[in-house]
């Protein structure tokens, strides 16, 4: 019999106690332990946390800026429920950020670092695809974080991160299946191998593909069904 998962919403140790509860937290939402819709009730969180509630604020506050949680009824926080139109609309901003820094990457004269790169990351995915939904999670948006970062545009990299949150929460829309399915390494090979030729346009297809593809598995609908 396997043994059930160890929670992540565990006791913390005492440094840097707000951090760690964002990422606590964090990962407890895009995992699915605490699900879409679920109320964050103060007092339980604090006492699982084992922080103050002051220090739980904080934490719920930066949460509620990445849009992980939303206020619902009477202003109690929740966790961000999403709907179709919500995750075709973050892939569709997605895929105009991705393409933007897969063509950039490909229109650099010296890739080979680039490349080298970015194949450490797909590495990293499939590495990471006997461990756990966590780990899978991390590896895959690293991979796609990676690929805003090396172009070394600054903006294109916070314009992502800001929307870090959402991704999260997209991934993991249809539930665990679906999720592992979009996260295996070949789908992104595609990506990596039109940076290293240099096809600039068809490195930044193959991201809107792997976008559109992802968002309509997801969600059971393509870009025109939701019109």
């Amino acid at each position: 019999m396997t043994a059930a998962p160890a929670s992540l919403l565990g006791g913390l140790e005492k440094n840097n106690l707000r951090q760690l509860a964002l990422t606590a937290l964090r990962r407890a939402i895009t995992t699915g332990e605490l699900a879409p819709g679920t109320h964050l009730v103060e007092t339980e969180l604090s006492e699982k946390l084992q922080i103050s509630r002051g220090t739980l604020r904080e934490a719920m506050r930066q949460l509620q800026q990445e849009g992980l949680i939303s206020p619902g009824a009477r202003g109690r926080l929740a966790v961000r429920h999403l709907d179709a139109a919500d995750v075709h609309d973050i892939f569709q901003v997605r895929a105009a950020l991705e393409g933007l820094a897969a063509r950039m990457l490909s229109e650099q004269d010296d890739r080979d670092a680039v490349v080298r790169d970015l194949e450490d990351g797909i590495r990293h995915m499939e590495e990471s695809a006997g461990g756990d939904l966590d780990e899978r999670i991390e590896a895959d948006l690293g991979f796609h974080q990676l690929l805003c970062s090396l172009t070394g545009n600054k903006t294109l990299l916070h314009s992502w991160k800001s929307l870090e949150g959402s991704i999260r929460m997209s991934v993991m829309y249809a539930g665990v299946g679906q999720a592992l399915s979009n996260m295996s390494a070949h789908r992104h090979s595609s990506i990596v191998a039109a940076i290293k030729t240099g096809d600039a346009l068809g490195a930044t297809r193959a991201v809107e593909d792997h976008m559109r593809e992802t968002a309509q598995i997801l969600t059971g609908h393509d870009d025109g069904d939701m019109a």
